[in-house]
C-alpha cells in the first residue's frame, strides 16, 4: 500500500465516521480519539493504555489505574508510558506468571525477586526465568522439579541447573532413560 492510498483510506474512514458506531476503541484504532474520550477509554485496560500512549494531555494516573486492572495492561503501561508508576504496574503484572516474567525481562527498575515469585508459579516460565536471571536458579528449580518433563528440560537447557536434583525427580519416569547433560 502506498502512502497516498493510506491517506485515502484514512480520509474514507473519517468520511464514513458518522455511519459507524464510534467506541473509543474504534477511535483509537483510526486516529480519531480526542482528550474528551478519556472517560470511556478508562473503562478497559487496553483502551486506557492506548489512550495514555496516543493522546497528548491524557491523565496518566487515571489511565494507569484502568490499565492496571489487567496484567498485560500493567506490563504494557510500564513498558511504553514514560511516567508510569513501576511499582503499581508491577503489582498488577505479577498477578499473572507470564506478565511477571516479561515485566522482569523488559522493564528497567523492576523488582526481580517479586517477579520471580510470580513467574515461578508456572514451570515453563520458571524455566525461562532461570535462564534469563541465573541468580534465581534455585527458586525456579523448586517449581520445575515438581514435574518430570520440566525437570528434564531444566537440567538439559539451563546452565547451572542441579542435574542430580532433576534426575531424582525423573526417577521412575520415561525421562530417567533420556540422554542427560554432563554435570
Amino acid at each position: 500500500m502506498s502512502f497516498n492510498s493510506g491517506e485515502k483510506m484514512i480520509a474514507k474512514i473519517r468520511e464514513n465516521a458518522e455511519e459507524v458506531e464510534q467506541t473509543v476503541g474504534y477511535k483509537l484504532n483510526n486516529g480519531l480519539a480526542r482528550l474528551e474520550d478519556e472517560e470511556e477509554a478508562c473503562t478497559r485496560a487496553k483502551w486506557a493504555y492506548l489512550f495514555a500512549r496516543e493522546i497528548e494531555g491524557a491523565n496518566i494516573e487515571r489511565c494507569e489505574e484502568a490499565a492496571c486492572k489487567d496484567p498485560w495492561g500493567a506490563y504494557a503501561f510500564a513498558k511504553d508510558i514514560p511516567r508510569a508508576n513501576i511499582g503499581k504496574c508491577q503489582e498488577a503484572a505479577c498477578k499473572d506468571p507470564e506478565w511477571a516474567y516479561y515485566f522482569a525481562k523488559d522493564i528497567p527498575g523492576a523488582n526481580i525477586e517479586k517477579c520471580c515469585e510470580a513467574a515461578c508459579k508456572d514451570p515453563a516460565l520458571a524455566w525461562r526465568f532461570a535462564d534469563d536471571f541465573p541468580e534465581n536458579i534455585e527458586r525456579c528449580e523448586e517449581m520445575v522439579c515438581k514435574d518430570p518433563f520440566w525437570a528434564y528440560q531444566f537440567a538439559y537447557y539451563v546452565k547451572g541447573a542441579n542435574i542430580e536434583k532433576c534426575k531424582k525427580v525423573c526417577k521412575g519416569t520415561e525421562y530417567e532413560f533420556y540422554k542427560w547433560p554432563e554435570e
